[in-house]
C-alpha cells in the first residue's frame, strides 16, 4: 500500500507542478497578447491623430496663373433693337420672345462654318428663290425659311423623307403640283419647288391672316396650328404654346435673317470671289423619251455628271416622256 501511496503523492505533486507551469505560460501569453494589442491600438490612434492634424491645416491657395493673351473670348451676341418677319413686328419687349430669339442667335452665330457656307450658297440660290417669291406675291423673308428647312442644300433629306430646298414629303408634294416617281422628283427643282411652297404659304396666309402664322404652320401643319389656336383661344403665334420644334422654328428663321443681313458687321467675312456663283445655263425642251441620258449629254457638249448636277430632279439614267408632257433641261453654256 505504501508504494501506491507514494506514487499517488508523486503524481499529485507532478500535476500541481504542470498546472503551475501551464498557468505561468498562460499568464505570459496573455501579457504578450495584451502588449501586442496595445501596440496596434497605439498605432491606430497615432494614425488618426496624424490624419486629423493634416486635415486641420487649411490647403494652400493655388498660385495665380497668367491668362494667355491669345485666349479666345466668347460672348453672347447683342440682340437687334427691333426685328420683323414679312413686315410683322417681333415683340422683343417680351422676356419670353427675347430669350427664344437669343437662344437661336447664340447657337447659330457660333456655328460659324455653317453661316459661312450658307452665305456662299445664298449667293447662288437666293436670286432664284427671291424671283419666284416675288412672282407669286409672297414676301421675300420666306427665303430664310428655306435655310431653316434645308440650309439651301439641294440634296438635303430628313429622317422622315422630306426632301431638298423646301423639304416636301413625297405624299405632300403632288398636292402642290410636284411630280414624284421613280424617274423624276421635282422637289429637287428649285423653281418648281419654290412655286409649290408659295402655294402653301398663300393658302396658309388666307387661313390665318398672318405670314408669321403661315410660316409656323409650315412646320406643324395647318391643322396642327388651327387645333392649338382653337384650344388656346388665340391665333397670334407669339402667344401660342406650340410643340418645341415649332416654338423654335420662327426664331430660327429670324436668327438666319439677322445673321445673314448683318453678316459683315457680325464678323463673317467673305470676298465675292469666295461665294458660289450662279451657273450660266441654256435650256432645252424635251418632248420625247431620252433612253440614254449619258449619250444625250455628250451630244449636247457636256457630261452625264454635269447634266445630273444641273438637273438634280432626274433620278434615273433615262427620261420617259409620255403623252403631251414635256420637260425643260438646263445645260451649261459652252
Amino acid at each position: 500500500m505504501i508504494p501506491i501511496a507514494c506514487l499517488s503523492v508523486s503524481w499529485a505533486c507532478l500535476h500541481i507542478s504542470i498546472s503551475a507551469k501551464t498557468s505561468i505560460m498562460k499568464t505570459k501569453l496573455s501579457v504578450a497578447i495584451n502588449i501586442v494589442l496595445a501596440l496596434i491600438l497605439s498605432a491606430v490612434l497615432l494614425g488618426q491623430f496624424g490624419f486629423s492634424s493634416k486635415e486641420s491645416v487649411p490647403p494652400k491657395a493655388p498660385a495665380a496663373q497668367a491668362i494667355p493673351d491669345n485666349l479666345p473670348v466668347f460672348r453672347s451676341p447683342d440682340l437687334p433693337p427691333n426685328l420683323d418677319f414679312c413686315g410683322e413686328a417681333v415683340p422683343l419687349d417680351r422676356w419670353d420672345v427675347r430669350e427664344r430669339l437669343d437662344r437661336e442667335i447664340l447657337f447659330n452665330s457660333y456655328y460659324a462654318s455653317n453661316i459661312l457656307y450658307t452665305l456662299k450658297l445664298a449667293h447662288r440660290y437666293f436670286p432664284v428663290i427671291s424671283e419666284r417669291l416675288k412672282a407669286n406675291g409672297v414676301p421675300d423673308d420666306f427665303k430664310y425659311l428655306a435655310i431653316a428647312e434645308s440650309n439651301l442644300v439641294v440634296t438635303a433629306i430628313s429622317r422622315s423623307g422630306a426632301t431638298s430646298f423646301w423639304q416636301f414629303l413625297d405624299k405632300t408634294a403632288p398636292e402642290y403640283g410636284l411630280t414624284v416617281n421613280k424617274e423624276i422628283d421635282l422637289r429637287y427643282d428649285i423653281e418648281q419647288s419654290t412655286d409649290a411652297a408659295c402655294k402653301y404659304f398663300k393658302q396658309a396666309y388666307a387661313k390665318f391672316g398672318s405670314w408669321t402664322a403661315a410660316a409656323a404652320s409650315y412646320n406643324c401643319g395647318q391643322t396642327g396650328y388651327s387645333n392649338r389656336a382653337e384650344f388656346q383661344r388665340i391665333q397670334h403665334y407669339y402667344d401660342l404654346h406650340l410643340p418645341e420644334e415649332t416654338n423654335r422654328y420662327i426664331f430660327r428663321i429670324l436668327a438666319f435673317k439677322y445673321l445673314l443681313e448683318n453678316a459683315g458687321s457680325l464678323g463673317y467675312q467673305l470676298e465675292d470671289s469666295e461665294k458660289y456663283p450662279v451657273i450660266p445655263y441654256k435650256t432645252v425642251t424635251v418632248n420625247s423619251t431620252i433612253p440614254d441620258l449619258a449619250e444625250f449629254a455628250i451630244r449636247q457638249g457636256t457630261s452625264y455628271k454635269i447634266l445630273k448636277l444641273m438637273n438634280p430632279w432626274i433620278k434615273e439614267k433615262s427620261l420617259t416622256v409620255s403623252g403631251n408632257r414635256q420637260y425643260t433641261l438646263k445645260l451649261p453654256l459652252k
